[in-house]
């Protein structure tokens, strides 16, 4: 009686650690499978290449000094509120 209780405990551990095994396994295939489906609907873009670090900013794109002014001060304010806590 105690053999077949064993052997009964052991056979349902390996029906359900098979079971999970092979919902895993199917997930693994319909999700690799869905995967491939919508890349060839919706291609990646290429990623644009980066500036150079190098060029020179326009004139253009440079902040005013005012705006400078401002954002300097802001930094000033907020590193002066930070050494008091």
């Amino acid at each position: 009686m105690e053999q077949g209780l064993w052997q009964q405990g052991v056979d349902l551990m390996l029906y359900g650690m098979g079971t999970v095994f092979v919902f895993l396994l199917l997930l693994v295939f319909v999700t690799t499978f869905m995967s491939r489906i919508i890349t060839g609907f919706f291609p990646e873009a290429e990623p644009a290449p980066a500036a150079s670090a190098k060029a020179p900013a326009s004139k253009g794109q440079l902040p005013s000094e005012k705006t400078l002014a401002i954002i300097k001060d802001a930094i000033a304010q907020h590193r002066k509120r930070k050494d008091r806590d």
